[in-house]
């Protein structure tokens, strides 16, 4: 014998399973944007990678691969060298954290973070937008965001 179930039974399952559906749908893409500069990201220069991660609600970048990671005169991995803190000269580049402390706005910005360039040993203000899917344009800049100089990171696949 079939189980009957009551019409009015059924209508309030399928609105509250409905309404679960889009709620869970909107919590997740609310989510997506601010996520989806996490991953790996070749530099302009490409020479390393970086990797975009989340920790404690901001964002922060690892370089995790440098093309050439071993010293030429000294044979053994390249070092924070350009660094003015004598004491952070001796710290290996691969693994150094070079984005720090970025919030996403709502609005398809990453701010209030910064940017070390191991290249100079100099750390900057800036801010990270998306170009295109797989394009991070990188702002770094002193005091104000027009003082400064754009660079270009493509994600690696």
């Amino acid at each position: 014998m079939p189980l009957k179930t009551h019409p009015m039974k059924n209508n309030l399952f399928k609105l509250l399973f409905t309404t679960i559906a889009i709620f869970a749908n909107v919590s997740l893409f609310a989510q997506a944007p601010a996520d989806a500069i996490t991953g790996k990201w070749l530099n302009e220069d490409k020479d390393a990678h970086i990797e975009v991660y989340k920790e404690s609600g901001k964002y922060f970048g690892k370089i995790v691969w440098l093309k050439d990671p071993i010293d030429e005169v000294t044979g053994k991995p390249k070092l924070d060298d350009e660094n003015d803190d004598e004491a952070l000269q001796s710290r290996p580049i691969l693994g150094l954290v070079i984005l720090k402390d970025f919030i996403y706005d709502g609005d398809g910005e990453w701010e209030d973070g910064t940017i070390y360039d191991p290249k100079n040993g100099s750390t900057y203000d800036c801010y990270i937008q998306f170009g295109d899917d797989k394009t991070l344009k990188i702002r770094g800049y002193i005091g104000i965001s027009w003082i400064g100089r754009n660079t270009y990171w493509t994600r690696v696949e």
